[in-house]
C-alpha cells in the first residue's frame, strides 16, 4: 500500500531537531532542504522568540519559515523578517500577573516583545537574555502587547506549576512549558503552536491530515493533536509520548532526517 507524500513539514526546534548541547546536524540540513526542494514547505514551529532565530536562519541555509513564541509569530527565515504575530493586551496580562501572584507565591514574571525581552528583578533568566530591554517591576516593563509572557518559579515541578496556572487563569490565556525547570510559556487566548501552524496551512491550502509534525515538550502537543502525521521525539516529555503513537529517534541520532528520508524517498 503506497502512503501519499506529506504536503508540510512541520518541526520543534530544540530537543527535536536541536541537540540540548549541539547544533542542528548537516544531515537534518540536507533533509530539510530536499525537502524544500520538491516545493513542500518546511516550517519550524518553536517556543524561541525571533531573537533567537538569526542562528538556526544561518545553520539552514535560510530554509523555510518559522512559527515562534509557540503561535504568536510567524517568521520568514529567508528573509529574516515577521510575517504576522499575536499579542497579549496589557491589561490582560497585568491580570494573568495578578491572579498568579496571589494562587502561587514566588512566581516571578517576563515579557516578551518583538523589540526585546524585560524582566521584573526577581525574576532569574536561565539563558542569555539576548536584546534585553529593561529589569524593572511587570507594570513598567509591561508597556504595550506581548507576544509571550513568561512565568517562573524556583521551587516548584514545572508540570504542577502548568496545572495551578491553568486553574486560576486558563480563562483568559493559553499556557504550556517546554523546559524542565517551572517556566509557564503564556500567548494570548487561542495562540498556540497548532493554530499558528493551522492559519499557515490553510493559506497553502494544506489540510492537516497532510502534514507531518515532530516534537518533544508539552508545547508540542496541541501541534501534534492537530497534525494529521504526528511523531514524538523517543526521549520526549511523558505527556508527549503518551498522546503520539509515532516515533522518531532524539537530534543525536538525526531521528527527524531520518524519517524525512522515509517519507520523502530522499
Amino acid at each position: 500500500m503506497t502512503t501519499t507524500r506529506p504536503r508540510l513539514v512541520a518541526t520543534d526546534l530544540d530537543g527535536t531537531i536541536v541537540p540540548h548541547d549541539g547544533d542542528v546536524s548537516d544531515r537534518t540540513v540536507a533533509a530539510l532542504q530536499a525537502v524544500e526542494a520538491l516545493g513542500v514547505p518546511v516550517v519550524f514551529v518553536t517556543g524561541r522568540p525571533v531573537r533567537w532565530m538569526a542562528d538556526v536562519a544561518i545553520r539552514t541555509g535560510h530554509t523555510g519559515l518559522a512559527i515562534c513564541a509557540n503561535g504568536a509569530v510567524l517568521y520568514d527565515l529567508h528573509t529574516e523578517q515577521v510575517v504576522e504575530h499575536h499579542t497579549i493586551p496589557v491589561e490582560v496580562g497585568l491580570e494573568v500577573a495578578r491572579r498568579l501572584r496571589a494562587a502561587v507565591p514566588g512566581s516571578a514574571f517576563a515579557v516578551e516583545t518583538l523589540e526585546g525581552f524585560s524582566y521584573e528583578p526577581s525574576y532569574v533568566p536561565h539563558w542569555d537574555a539576548g536584546n534585553q530591554r529593561a529589569i524593572a517591576p511587570l507594570e513598567t516593563i509591561y508597556d504595550g502587547p506581548a507576544v509571550k509572557l513568561l512565568a517562573r518559579h524556583e521551587v516548584l515541578d514545572p508540570d504542577a506549576f502548568l496545572a495551578a496556572a491553568v486553574e486560576v487563569v486558563g480563562d483568559l490565556v493559553e499556557l504550556t512549558h517546554s523546559s524542565t525547570t517551572a517556566l509557564l510559556e503564556i500567548s494570548a487566548a487561542g495562540v498556540s503552536k497548532a493554530s499558528g501552524l493551522a492559519r499557515f496551512a490553510a493559506r497553502h491550502g494544506v489540510d492537516a491530515a497532510d502534514v507531518v509534525a515532530f516534537g518533544d515538550m508539552p508545547n508540542d502537543l496541541a501541534m501534534l493533536a492537530w497534525a494529521g502525521r504526528p511523531y514524538a521525539v523517543a526521549s520526549g516529555h511523558p505527556a508527549v509520548l503518551a498522546a503520539v503513537t509515532g516515533r522518531v529517534l532524539p537530534p543525536e541520532q538525526d531521528g527527524v532526517a531520518r524519517e524525512l528520508e522515509l517519507l520523502f524517498d530522499l
